[in-house]
């Protein structure tokens, strides 16, 4: 009989949970939210490598309403240097195609939208639509000088940039320039492609765009824009155009050899010539070549192993006050592809024998003309070496990359009467070497006693093969 009232006692309590569970039912059929909101990723243009500030559509591997899982190469990817795929990493269906083939857009911009379920496509279709301001600004831009309706189209377009993509793109500038005035990055409207945000939009944020930036005042009055416009073709001092000539414009890659070259001007070079006599060295490269060893290879261990012995000639300084000893003697060896030019690094060059160092350099070259090196493979050198001897040039200068210490430029071997300490003259085969150094770490001593190094390197060719 105890335990009766315990029984009635819990069938009461589910009778009262019985009495509730309309209210809950009621409560619990709004908060369905998966149903509300769909699932939209955004596909982000990566950064390759540490140079790349925007990359080109090669190609899409993926169609809008294909199926993905993670790991699938969906795009390849133009970076400075190589084509990449690149890969997701999620499961879904590629809804819709941000950057179409041959376009161009800055790292961390979407490029794709991946949706969970086809119920969600049209929706991610439409943010697409939404979030690709950049064809419409041009467009624009174009009838406003020639309309007094100028002011209104600005409008929607920097409407659309803010209502676009959720993630905030904006140049290092921007960002130190935000930091610095203690501007919200986040609430800046961006002015840049694909909304990116530039350091005048920054400046007009924190309220110091007349002051500060030479961009603004031309922004600010849209109506004078018409007035410089017929001075600029009358007083423009650029000659025509040649009939019949074009206008190419740079590959990415080009454009990334462009910018390296300008930077490498900011830096205090010297150059230092030495011939080198090739008997030997012409000697062993007969008895090797059949076994597959090039002479770029050869050329390569030699300079690592002078390296071994002149560290400072293998150092970098970056940024002026202070410079660093490698530890590793990676030789980078440029070479001219279709449509630019790239340097294959080498690495650990000094410890590879001559024949797995060929057999590497073979493996470099095929990838680095299917543009397909990883970035580990051709930023990762210490040294650069540079040869067109096999061209006939006897001598030429190479310019320093970037973040490297010195450049070797090695021309080509040719038959020269030489007369010995006895005053009877001979015939020999030699080259001339010319080396372009960074000054703040490496000085003509140095120099020259790492040229004596590697002629007698080339001079006495037996250890390379040990």
């Amino acid at each position: 009989m105890a335990s009766l009232p315990n029984t009635l006692s819990f069938s009461s309590s589910l009778s009262t949970t019985a009495t509730l569970l309309p209210c809950r039912r009621f409560i619990a059929f709004p908060r369905r939210r998966f149903s509300v909101q769909a699932k939209i990723r955004e596909i982000f243009m990566p950064a390759l490598s540490s140079t790349m500030t925007e990359g080109k559509i090669v190609s899409w591997i993926k169609s809008e309403g294909d199926k993905l899982s993670k790991g699938d190469s969906v795009v390849v990817v133009e970076s400075d240097k190589a084509d990449m795929d690149v890969e997701t990493f999620y499961d879904g269906i590629l809804a819709a195609i941000v950057v179409p083939d041959g376009e161009t857009a800055p790292v961390g911009a979407p490029i794709g939208l991946l949706v969970d379920s086809p119920e969600e496509v049209a929706e991610a279709k439409a943010k697409a639509a939404k979030s690709a301001p950049s064809p419409a600004a041009p467009a624009a831009a174009a009838p406003a000088p020639a309309a007094p309706e100028s002011t209104p189209p600005p409008t929607p377009p920097a409407k659309s940039v803010s209502d676009g993509p959720r993630k905030t793109v904006a140049t290092p500038q921007a960002k130190k320039l935000a930091k610095q005035h203690k501007v919200d990055i986040a609430t800046v409207v961006g002015s840049g492609p694909f909304g990116r945000i530039t350091p005048a939009d920054v400046e007009a944020a924190a309220g110091i765009a007349p002051s500060k930036s030479n961009v603004s005042p031309p922004v600010s009055p849209a109506p004078v824009a018409p007035a410089p416009a017929p001075k600029s073709p009358a007083g423009s001092a650029a000659p025509p155009p040649i009939p019949g000539s074009s206008v190419v414009p740079f590959t990415t890659m080009q454009s990334a050899v462009a910018k390296n070259m300008v930077e490498s001007l900011s830096v205090p070079t010297f150059r230092v010539g030495y011939p080198v006599t090739t008997d030997a060295l012409d000697a062993l490269y007969a008895k090797v070549k059949p076994k597959g060893v090039t002479m770029t290879a050869i050329l390569a261990k030699a300079a690592a192993m002078a390296l071994v012995q002149h560290p400072v000639v293998n150092a970098t300084c970056k940024d002026g006050k202070n410079f660093v000893y490698n530890s590793n003697v990676n030789v980078a060896v440029a070479v001219a592809i279709n449509g630019g030019l790239i340097t294959p690094v080498l690495q650990d060059a000094d410890k590879l024998d001559l024949y797995l160092l060929s057999q590497k350099w073979k493996e470099l070259v095929d990838k680095a003309r299917a543009k397909q090196l990883q970035p580990h493979e051709y930023n990762s050198g210490t040294f650069t070496l540079s040869n067109l001897g096999m061209f006939g040039v006897d001598r030429f200068d190479a310019i320093l990359p970037p973040g490297q210490g010195a450049i070797m430029a090695v021309g080509a071997s040719k038959p020269t009467v030489l007369a010995d300490k006895d005053g009877f003259f001979s015939v020999k085969s030699k080259m001339l070497v010319n080396v372009t150094a960074d000054h703040r770490i490496i000085y003509g001593a140095d120099l020259a006693a790492f040229l004596q190094t590697f002629s007698k390197i080339i001079e006495n060719p037996e250890s390379l093969t040990l």
